[in-house]
């Protein structure tokens, strides 16, 4: 079988499928991804050919901001095209083709392989009401937004259309989808490694002004990719105060990036961390509340085996690993009453849910779990059976994502013009 990763940031969701493939005997696996990434995964694995794509140049100046987007989609996808061109010179045909279509990299590969079969990851459709826009009145979109979201989904659609299947990782994601797209959609979670992600004893983690955490310490924990309102942060800061009150020994750990990941930027030079910590001022006890930043994998592994409560916060979209890792770890989970979090975490079975717009209720639940944390102990155990039962990567996810691949390649393709 030969398989054709694309994706910019190359593994991205295929970091664990793409060597599953290449380690099956008679297997040729080729990846696609800029250039600036692929240098990163050089030796991601020796069977894995990578090929890779200079940053393709942005929209204009002059282009409709409409279409700012699209017309980077087009330059991305067709410096995909030069490379797929140059592959099939070689004799490389691909069976079936795995790529992202967000950023226009799908959008010729039809034109290039029209044999071959392509099998989109569907991670975000975007709508106008229903899931993240217009979800927090304290950061509005306009109706300006909600016209270029409608473009924004072109790139997407035209991808869609060349598609013989799709891969979402929760049903909550698939159904943003349009309905006459979703019966091509199979839900396939990424997968956690759960014999990898677990709990375990931590017996020293230093932290950034100095002192040491060990596990048995109260440690509220807290992570997102980028500190930003997507994922709750503005939430979560206001109701730290009335927790360092009422928990005099509880420290705070909080990872993320100062970037902004989704949603709208500050003007330069400015971050939702500094917006917020000013806000709160000498409310928040710097001495106990610690900004990590991003964390190497086996130290945010360790946060999660300190965590005492552990906060996931998000508006309706994309579910992170994160939550899930923190499951995998029996971490105490107070988790915001949104979708598709609910998919995941049940109130009173595996975790706690909160109303995502009250840091009164959120710091109410995570003081309710540090006072006692016994009442979390079975609902701990419950969430690392579920992701270990239902997302386990080797014995659930890997095996079915590698399934519909082969069930895939080996399938005629549609001819398309």
């Amino acid at each position: 079988m030969r398989v054709l990763f694309v994706h910019q940031n190359f593994p991205g969701q295929y970091k664990h499928l793409a060597p599953a493939l290449a380690n099956l005997p008679g297997n040729q696996v080729v990846a696609i991804g800029e250039e600036a990434n692929v240098k990163r995964v050089r030796d991601l694995h020796p069977r894995i050919r990578l090929l890779a794509y200079p940053e393709p140049r942005g929209a204009s100046k002059q282009t409709h901001h409409y279409l700012h987007s699209s017309e980077a989609a087009v330059r991305r996808g067709q410096a995909v095209l030069r490379l797929a061109m140059e592959l099939r010179k070689q004799g490389f045909v691909p069976d079936l083709i795995c790529a992202h279509p967000a950023w226009g990299e799908a959008l010729f590969l039809k034109d290039v392989y029209p044999g071959a079969r392509l099998l989109l990851y569907l991670e975000f459709f975007y709508r106008a009401h229903g899931s993240d826009m217009n979800f927090d009145a304290e950061f509005p979109t306009s109706f300006d937004d909600q016209c270029r979201i409608r473009i924004r989904n072109a790139t997407q659609l035209i991808s869609l259309e060349a598609a013989d299947a799709g891969l979402s990782p929760t049903r909550w994601q698939r159904d943003q989808y349009p309905a006459a797209y979703q019966g091509l959609i199979r839900v396939i979670h990424d997968g956690v490694q759960t014999r990898l992600v677990c709990p375990g004893v931590v017996g020293g983690f230093p932290l950034p002004g100095g002192g040491t955490l060990r596990s048995g310490d109260e440690v509220v924990t807290y992570v997102a990719r980028n500190l930003e309102p997507y994922r709750g942060f503005h939430v979560f800061m206001r109701a730290l105060p009335a927790v360092l009150r009422a928990r005099p020994k509880a420290q705070v750990l909080i990872v993320g990036g100062d970037d902004v990941s989704y949603g709208r930027h500050l003007p330069p030079g400015q971050t939702y961390r500094e917006l917020f910590c000013r806000e709160i001022g000498s409310a928040l006890d710097a001495s106990r509340v610690h900004f990590m930043g991003r964390l190497p994998y086996a130290r945010f592994v360790d946060v999660l085996r300190l965590s005492s409560a552990h906060v996931y916060l998000t508006y309706p979209f994309v579910l992170s690993w994160s939550v899930l890792e923190a499951m995998s770890c029996e971490c105490p989970i107070i988790a915001s009453d949104t979708a598709p979090v609910r998919e995941i975490v049940e109130a009173g079975r595996n975790g706690l849910l909160v109303d995502f717009f009250s840091p009164a209720a959120l710091a109410e639940k995570i003081i309710s779990v540090l006072e006692d944390p016994g009442q979390m102990a079975n609902l701990r155990t419950q969430a690392r059976r579920d992701i270990h039962e239902q997302l386990d990567l080797e014995a659930h996810a890997l095996p079915r994502l590698i399934a519909l691949v082969e069930q895939l390649a080996s399938r005629p393709a549609e001819q398309r013009a």
